[in-house]
This record gives C-alpha cells, structure tokens and sequence, in this order.
C-alpha cells in the first residue's frame, strides 16, 4: 500500500488547476445514509441528469457538490417547469435541507444556512454545525455524534428483555483550497442486540458492520467497540477525483448489492473516480482482513482491485460493466500488475499462474417519465455454458441476479414512494477455496449480506406526509440454504457446507451436482419493519421503529437459531449519525 500512497502524492503537483466550477472542485462526500440517499436519488429520478455534475447513482458515496447542484436545480425560479412537475411542501423542505447540508458546495446554500443568532456568536453560525469556519480557501464543519436507542425485544430466539444502543463521537470535515477535502467520523460505542443480531454474531464472531469489538461487562449479548472512518479527497483535475481512505463504498441502485454493498467494516482504500463525456470509470484498490483470530496477532490481509465503467446509453438509459479481483494468500503481498487500470483482470490473473477470485458482470439504470427507474445487475463469479446446459446442478455455476424497480408518487399522492427488489444468487457464490480469496473482509460478507444461497423479495415504501415526518415500511421475504452440523462438537470440521456462508471454503462443499438454491437447512424468513422519524431541527432525529421477524427453519442451526417470531420495538435519539440497519 506504500506504493498507492506514493502514486497518489505523485498526482498532486502536476494535477492542472481547476476550471472555476464550483461542481468540478474539490469535495468531501456525503455519508452513507439509507435515509439521505432515498431522498436524494428520488430527485435524481424525477429530475433526470442534467450534466456531470449531477450524482452518478450507480456508485455511492456521492460527492457533496453533486447534490448542492441537484438541490439547486431543484429551487431554480423555474422549478414547476422543470421535468419533475411543480413541488410538494416536503420536496421544498428536501431540497433546502440537501442544500444548507452542503452549503460548503453551494454559495445559496451557505446564504440559507447562516444563523440568525448563532450561540455565543462562535456556535451554530451555520444551523447544521455546531462550529464551522468558511472562507475562500478553506472551510471547517465540526459536529457531535450521538445515538441513544433504548428497545424490548421479545422472541423464540431472543435474549428477551431490554435493548439499547449508546453512541458518542465526533465528525469533522473540510476543504482546502477548493481542491483537497478531508473528514473524520469517531465513536465509542456500547449496545445490547436483539436475539437475531446475536445469532450472527455467534456464527462468525463479528459484530455486523464493525472490526473490533469486545463483550461489554462480560455480557455474552453485550458490545463494546469504537467506529472510526476518514478519507482525504483530491480533484486530479476537473474530470478526475481521488480518494484515499478508511470507509465503505456502494455499487448498485437498488436496496441490495450484489457487486459491493456496504455492510462490512470499513477497510483502507484508494479510489480513482473518472467522469467525463457519456462515461463514469470507477478504479477501487482496497486491503483487506482475511480473517480475524481471538489473539492479539497481526490478522492476515488480502487484497481487492475492482473497475467499473458505465456509459449513458441515452440521457435516461445507463448501462455498466465491472469486474474484480480478491488476492492473497500466505506470503503474498499486493500483486501490481492489478493495479493497471484499464487490463482485464482475468487476463492478468491466468498470466501469472494464480488461484485469485475473479468476479465480473453488469448493471444498468433507466430512468422512465421522470417518476419511475428500472435496474438490475448480473454477477458471474464461475460458470461453464455445457454445465448450464446440462441442468444438473453443477456448484460452480455461481451467478448473482437483480431486479428491481422504483416508482414515485404512487397513485398521484405527493411523496409516496415504492421500491420492489427480486434478488437470486446461487449457492457457492461468493466462495472461494481459502478465506484469502473469499469475497468477504473482516468475516463478514463484501456483497449481500446474507452471503449466497438465497432467493429474496424485498419492497420498501416511503412516504413522507410532512416536511419533518418520515414514514418508512420495509418488507423482506427471503428463502436461503442454511448449512447444518453433523454428529458431534460444534466445529468447522463438522459443517455441512451447503453454499450459503462466503467464509467457509468450497472444498468444503457437500456435492458436486444437483446443487439447487435454497439446499440445505431451508430457512424461510419474513422480515416487517415499519419506522417512523420526525426530524425537529436540522440533523436530529427522533425515530420509532417496530420489527417483527417470523424464520421457520427445517431443523435448529448449530448457532442456536430455531423457528419462531421475533418482536423488536426501539425509540432512538439521532444526531448527525444514520440508523443501523439492522436486515
């Protein structure tokens, strides 16, 4: 990674200067946030693409100056003209909030902004920061970060009784110079889980989402861990973007994905992002832990290269391709030759004699009459065309496939949103013959986050009646092969590995043929999910929630989960911090 580094440090004297855009300079990112993105990419369907400036909504983060554009456009004086139709109360609000937001982007966004009486003239000059400083050359924001979640869970596999979620921290962010942005996220954070987060901590040993973690007060359902995330940004030039940094990334447009989600810990990345004519050319170099042990060790690493070009077919239409590579293995440090931006991988990978995982695939986007988006991607980790043919189940037919919609304002009421997602990934998916080259990091999967062996219908409602009020319905049906334990102590060696779970090896594999998805322990889970946030100022939130999960198994997993259902009700303060999600 040394040599990343020294590349990316070679780029900045001879980066040219800028042209005087503020859309084309440099920019800090907007976080991940499923409730922020809906709302920002509900606009991006309703608005269309206007220019390179607006989010590329195949690939998350988005850069914070594309969405100061896209708010501005949306309060431009000629607004109920524009291809969205004329606005809701709720879509005026939105588009104030993405641009005060990203007022540091938007100089009509940092007008909006200002306090009227900010505290003790030094806080709250800008409403969304507790301290900033904006200049010519140089902005600041500094804000706390809190989430206090308290909640009754109550279950067949719960540990029942009292949950909670305690999170304290900080986040700051900035630029310089217009060209170099910097940010900072840190937590400390302690919770108690409900019993279906507690299953999967039990199975893989990782607290979902996070790295390292330790029991809290010896508690076996009780966590302690910090959250750290930071990136540098630098605009090589007005078309090029570079990102060095500890964070996630995201590649899809729907709820799931198959390519690269972001339900794993962060982990250190350099990213080269290249937009410019009909094309958006996404180069992610990134280091990995393979796998994680109980002992204070240096844990071993593998490595992820992945490219991914889209190409606006036609102003509505967008359709990519992609391809990466997970390499490592005892005594291997990061193979260069996959640093080559623009090789085909598999190519590079059979040169040098390797047993690297190679995925590739598709996706696409089209936008239809401003209220509706259809989008898929297609994953092809192994496949024979004969063994397909054949029909007879061969394992190493491991493809992944997506399908959804979106569509806005169902049946004319303003703000009512629907989402449907069909997701089918095949058994061994994913799978790989060491934990090395499995497509995961840190024990936890780097694609959908049930692993593979799946088949999942999911629908996501949204409405948002006031400005201030948010009403979100989740629906999540999912079938999934399960493995199961033979005879005896509950050790590696004693799983049946049906091809659900990424971590275990497919040398391990239970057959050859007639590999069908949902083989093995079948597990049938119907998630619902209904959350209600009513935002009183900027940035804070106030959020119910009910989940109520109802999982009927064949036999027990050999990790304690059994059928049953499963009720999970919070109440959560929020500030500057998204929800965590928890399916």
């Amino acid at each position: 990674m040394k040599k990343i580094v020294f590349l990316l440090l070679a780029l900045l004297p001879a980066a040219p200067l800028l042209a005087q855009n503020p859309y084309t300079q440099g920019s800090t990112y907007v976080p991940l946030n499923e409730d922020i993105y809906r709302v920002i990419d509900r606009y991006a369907i309703k608005f269309g693409p206007d220019s390179l400036s607006d989010p590329h909504t195949s690939s998350r983060p988005y850069t914070r100056a594309a969405v100061a554009r896209l708010a501005e456009r949306m309060l431009s004086p000629d607004s109920t003209a524009a291809p969205g139709g004329s606005r809701s109360r709720a879509d005026r609000f939105n588009a104030q909030y993405l641009l005060k937001d990203n007022w540091a982007n938007a100089a009509r966004g940092q007008e909006m902004n200002a306090s009227a009486r900010p505290v003790l003239n030094y806080f709250y000059r800008q409403q969304t920061d507790l301290y900033s400083v904006a200049t010519p050359d140089f902005t600041l924001r500094v804000n706390p970060v809190l989430l206090l979640q308290g909640g009754l869970d109550r279950g067949t596999n719960a540990l029942s009784g009292l949950r909670y979620q305690n999170t304290r921290g900080v986040q700051v962010e900035g630029t310089i110079d217009k060209r170099l942005g910097f940010y900072a996220f840190l937590t400390d954070n302690q919770m108690a889980v409900p019993g279906f987060v507690q299953a999967q901590i039990v199975r893989d040993t990782i607290v979902p989402h996070e790295g390292f973690w330790k029991y809290f007060k010896d508690k076996p359902d009780q966590f302690d861990f910090f959250s750290a995330r930071g990136y540098i940004t630098y605009a090589a030039t007005r078309h090029i973007n570079v990102q060095l940094g500890h964070d996630r990334n995201f590649i899809s447009n729907g709820y799931r994905s198959l390519i690269l989600s972001d339900y794993s810990t962060p982990y250190f990345f350099l990213k080269f992002n290249t937009r410019v004519w009909k094309l958006n050319y996404q180069n992610l170099f990134a280091e990995l832990t393979a796998r994680r042990f109980n002992t204070d060790q240096v844990y071993p690493k593998k490595y992820l290269a992945l490219h991914h070009l889209s190409l606006d077919i036609t102003k509505n239409l967008n359709v990519g391709v992609f391809e990466s590579e997970i390499s490592g293995g005892p005594g291997r440090g990061l193979e260069l030759q996959y640093l080559n931006p623009v090789i085909f991988y598999r190519a590079i990978e059979q040169q040098l004699g390797s047993a690297d995982n190679a995925l590739l695939g598709l996706d696409f986007k089209w936008n239809l009459f401003h209220t509706a988006q259809l989008y898929g991607q297609v994953v092809l980790d192994e496949f024979k065309i004969s063994e397909i043919r054949s029909g007879k189940g061969w394992w190493a037919n491991k493809q992944a496939v997506q399908l959804g919609g979106k569509y806005l304002d169902v049946a004319g009421l303003r703000n009512l949103d629907l989402q449907l997602e069909v997701n089918f990934v095949r058994p061994y998916t994913y799978t790989h013959d060491t934990y090395y080259t499995a497509y995961t990091h840190y024990q936890q999967p780097l694609a959908h986050p049930l692993g593979a062996n799946l088949t999942e219908f999911l629908g996501v409602l949204s409405y948002q009646p006031l400005p201030r009020l948010t009403l979100v319905g989740k629906a999540i049906y999912t079938v999934q092969g399960l493995d199961t334990r033979l005879v005896g102590p509950v050790l590696p060696v004693s799983i049946q590995n049906y091809g659900g779970n990424p971590l275990f090896s497919y040398n391990t594999r239970v057959q050859d043929f007639n590999n069908r998805t949902g083989q093995g322990n079948r597990s049938q889970l119907l998630h619902l999910e209904g959350t209600a946030t009513y935002q009183p100022r900027l940035n804070l939130f106030v959020d119910a929630k009910l989940i109520v999960r109802k999982q009927t198994l064949d036999a027990p997993t050999y990790y304690g989960l059994v059928s049953g259902t499963e009720t999970y009700a919070t109440l959560a303060l929020r500030w500057n911090i998204a929800q965590r999600v928890s399916n």
